[in-house]
């Protein structure tokens, strides 16, 4: 976010980038949570309006934060909210491709590895000056979030393409 604007522009800029992230966040989650509960349509249902309903909480907590750390524990209850469909996943109650849970725990990985890494400063920490404007800790993140957003990506397609022929189980 270099820039020559001012603090004006530094802020639009920051929101900008903050409703992208939850942007993301939240139309990633969607087909994961909508394929877990494949064959419970009203549970489905619920989670998916829940799920949005808190992303407009945790978009609202990120832009009206004070700190870098704030910022990013505000998207730590989306991240839960996956956490449980995941487990949902792996102990065999909720539905879905089976080699897509491998890409979606990745996916959250590296997003939070680039969020830790982007508040911590890393590396012009520790040679200030030098990563003005290449390498810098928030252009570090943004590359791992497009590595993430890939293995969103890979684990959404393994799951469509096993939606289209799957057939829930007769209760």
């Amino acid at each position: 976010m270099n820039h020559e604007g001012g603090p004006a522009v530094y802020h639009t800029l920051l929101t900008l980038d903050m409703c992208g992230v939850c942007l993301v966040n939240t139309l990633g989650a969607l087909p994961i949570i909508y394929c877990t509960l494949a064959c419970r349509p009203l549970p489905r249902s619920a989670a998916l309006l829940a799920y949005s309903g808190l992303s407009s909480y945790a978009l609202l907590c990120a832009v009206t934060a004070r700190s870098n750390v704030r910022r990013l524990r505000s998207f730590a209850w989306q991240a839960l909210f996956r956490f449980f469909f995941f487990y949902l996943r792996w102990a065999g109650l909720g539905t879905g491709h089976p080699s897509s849970l491998r890409s979606y725990l990745i996916m959250d990985g590296l997003a939070l590895l680039g969020g830790v890494i982007n508040i911590s400063r890393i590396p012009e920490r520790w040679r200030p000056g030098h990563f003005d404007y290449w390498f810098n800790s928030h252009q570090i993140m943004h590359v791992l979030v497009v590595v993430s957003i890939l293995h969103l990506h890979w684990g959404v397609v393994a799951d469509l393409r096993w939606l289209t022929s799957y057939v829930c189980p007769q209760n």
